[in-house]
């Protein structure tokens, strides 16, 4: 069995990537304009990402004898972010999705340390993967919205 609040946190976070892969569907869907091109490219190449990484949540959590959450439901209710208005920008997405990975970036802090401290180096590495990822992200979607 896995501590506690470390299974709430993963499975926080296993809400989080479900509605950050419904809303990059969104944004795949109806970016519009010059950026187009890249913005549809990129969003696909993100939420095929959040799409493995929840797999690896979820997977990691059944092999500690856990329950992932696996409702729409939960999700909403244990997400931290917001979903999409549909009314964004292309600026406004690449703004939203920047902020949402470094929201879940920050929140995979005090996950990856009770991982540590449960001694549970596998869940620990796998969130560790996960944020050196987000951060990259943010940093790319920051740098590409400096124009």
């Amino acid at each position: 069995m896995a501590d506690a609040k470390l299974v709430e946190l993963v499975n926080k976070e296993i809400a989080n990537l479900t509605v950050l892969y419904t809303k990059l569907h969104n944004y795949h869907w109806f970016v519009s304009g010059p950026r187009f091109f890249e913005l549809h490219q990129k969003w696909e190449e993100l939420y095929n990402e959040a799409t493995a990484n929840l797999d690896e949540l979820a997977e990691r959590l059944l092999a500690l004898g856990e329950k992932p959450v696996a409702t729409l439901k939960e999700y909403l209710e244990l997400a931290s972010i917001e979903e999409a208005t549909g009314k964004e920008t292309p600026e406004d997405m690449v703004r939203s999705v920047a902020n949402d990975f470094e929201k879940i970036s920050t929140e995979l802090i005090e996950a990856i340390e009770l991982a540590e401290q449960a001694d549970d180096q596998v869940t620990g590495d796998l969130l560790i993967g996960m944020k050196k990822s987000l951060n990259k992200h943010v940093w790319m979607l920051n740098a590409y919205l400096q124009k």
